[in-house]
């Protein structure tokens, strides 16, 4: 239950304290004196959008604090526990906002944001007011009352994961559509283009080698004549560079037996004396290998020409090209496997739909069954609600649609996002007319009566504790109004209620009655909240009766309401 609520410079409230009680709690003010500050404060601390305009004038912030007892469910529970904020016997919900606009959320005072503090909200409190009558008359508010009277968000849940899954199928299968359509347009082109660059064959490290065998090539006599030059000034030649350091090195052997000093210029010629032999050899065997092919060269040089070729056409290196070769020859293999591939998601998508099918049929024969007790169980308590010749219907139809994904007895139908229902209510308020839908039918105060015959019905079934009612008396007068107020007190036996009116036979039903006024306070306007006693609370009753000028009829008539709403 919603335990107390606190508003600290909250629009014309400086500070107050309310608790609530179990059972039916009766809000009345008089018009202008803050009863839907209340509900709007409420709404902010279960996480609707906050302005700066309602932090009161002159402080610096506004909070609001519901504290909640008795509501620790599985589903708060698991909320709590993936925010890592500590479960506690109360809930605590907190809201601060700044006069700079900023807004703080806390929960048991962890920081949060306003989106968990709205998901703990919307499993704890339904608070109905006058925007939702004006839902109850948009017919996709329909399918979610229904569902929750009958149970099915499991049922739910399970088509939404297929559909989920087979709407993944159906883009995947479009879009390999999309491809092969794309290959089967340049097939010819890629064919063409990949069977140059395989007759090519290309290797990465190619055109280098390329060069380097042709400069040697262009310049092979220039190498021969070369090497056999080095080759007489280091060996061949009489006066060669070997000769002359051989002859040196017998000389640095007498030396170096006498003085020990020239040993390390000993090592050092002989290190010189084996290189210079070594190119000796190297150059004698270079020039005896240089080849005069100018075959090769030309064969070289139309191979160099046409890498070029095909490097300039496709605007890439050597390695670039060998890159292209690759991708090609994989959008080749792709081109073929696409059909094996489009076959395979196809049957993945015809499985999936006969199970979205067998799901949306489930789901539709459960509502049905829970549309055929709903129907009478809502005229039986709007005639108690004072229509008492009221017709309502679930209407549940379907659309045919050729390329729908529900196929079922030989049809296809459209698959929406909760089934494949289109579900409508239907009413009629008085005898031999045809039911039609609710926004051609019913009233203002009809309206009213209808959301709250849902609310009593559906109230076994909602694991929502706690119903907040603003206006619910909208449009409604007399005879109605004491049952709606004694509706009212029903529902408040299987949930905590608070409902904000006008009228005197619903004010007469409250376990707990809070008087709402407003008063001049060093020059300022302020709201209080106040929990009124026996005689106060049939002043305020009495206030509704006959207006500010309290009568001793309409004090006797307040005792009446009171004494009879407790029988």
């Amino acid at each position: 239950m919603l335990f107390s609520l606190y508003v600290k410079n909250f629009a014309l409230i400086q500070e107050l304290r309310v608790e609530f009680s179990p059972g039916l709690t009766i809000i009345t003010g008089e018009t202008g004196a803050g009863k839907s500050i209340l509900i709007g404060a409420l709404n902010l601390v279960l996480g609707d959008r906050a302005s700066s305009d309602l932090v009161r004038s002159g402080t610096s912030k506004a909070v609001i604090e519901a504290v909640l007892k008795e509501v620790i469910c599985e589903k708060i529970v698991r909320l709590l526990n993936d925010a890592n904020i500590e479960i506690a016997p109360e809930l605590i919900l907190r809201r601060e906002i700044s006069s700079n606009g900023q807004s703080r959320c806390f929960i048991n005072d962890t920081p949060c944001t306003a989106a968990l503090l709205k998901k703990a909200g919307e499993e704890l409190i339904d608070l109905h007011g006058q925007h939702e009558h004006q839902l109850l008359l948009h017919a996709d508010t329909h399918e979610t009352m229904l569902d929750d009277y009958a149970l099915t968000a499991g049922d739910v849940m399970a088509y939404q994961t297929y559909r989920a899954t087979l709407q993944g199928l159906l883009q995947q299968v479009h879009a390999l559509k999309q491809e092969a359509a794309s290959l089967q347009g340049k097939k010819e082109i890629l064919d063409l283009q990949l069977t140059e660059l395989n007759g090519v064959e290309l290797k990465s490290d190619e055109a280098g080698c390329i060069e380097e065998e042709i400069i040697i090539l262009e310049n092979a006599e220039t190498l021969y004549t070369l090497s056999s030059t080095l080759n007489d000034l280091l060996y061949e030649s009489e006066h060669s560079l070997y000769s002359g350091i051989t002859a040196a090195l017998h000389t640095l052997e007498k030396l170096a037996a006498i003085d020990k000093r020239f040993d390390i210029h000993l090592q050092e010629s002989r290190t010189a004396t084996s290189i210079i032999d070594e190119l000796s050899r190297f150059t004698r065997s270079y020039a005896s290998g240089i080849d005069f092919h100018p075959q090769r060269l030309d064969t070289l040089r139309e191979r160099q020409l046409q890498i070029q070729r095909l490097c300039k056409k496709y605007q890439r290196t050597v390695d670039g090209l060998i890159e292209l070769r690759n991708e090609l020859e994989s959008k080749s293999a792709l081109d073929e496997k696409l059909d094996e591939r489009l076959d395979l998601l196809e049957q993945k998508v015809m499985i999936c739909k006969l199970e979205l099918s067998r799901r949306a049929a489930t789901l539709s024969a459960k509502r049905q069954e829970a549309a055929r007790r709903l129907e009478p169980a809502i005229q039986e308590q709007l005639a108690e609600l004072g229509i008492p010749n009221a017709t309502f219907i679930v209407s549940m139809t379907h659309e045919a649609q050729p390329e729908g994904d529900i196929s079922l007895d030989g049809s296809t139908f459209t698959a929406y996002s909760r089934g494949y229902d289109k579900i409508e209510f239907l009413i009629s308020t008085n005898s031999g007319e045809k039911p039609r839908p609710l926004i051609k039918v019913a009233s203002g105060g009809e309206i009213s009566r209808v959301m709250l015959a849902m609310k009593s019905v559906l109230a076994e079934s909602t694991n929502l504790p706690i119903l907040i009612f603003d206006e619910i008396d909208t449009g409604i007068s007399g005879r109605v109004a004491e049952a709606v107020g004694k509706s009212l007190r029903k529902l408040s036996r299987l949930h905590q209620i608070i409902a904000i009116t006008h009228l005197p036979q619903i004010a007469a039903m409250a376990d707990l009655h809070l008087g709402v006024k407003k008063s001049l306070q060093l020059d300022r306007t302020v709201t209080e909240v106040t929990p009124l006693d026996q005689e106060s609370r049939l002043q305020a009753i009495a206030s509704l009766i006959s207006g500010e000028q309290i009568s001793v009829s309409s004090l006797t008539l307040a005792a009446e309401l009171v004494g009879t709403a407790r029988n």
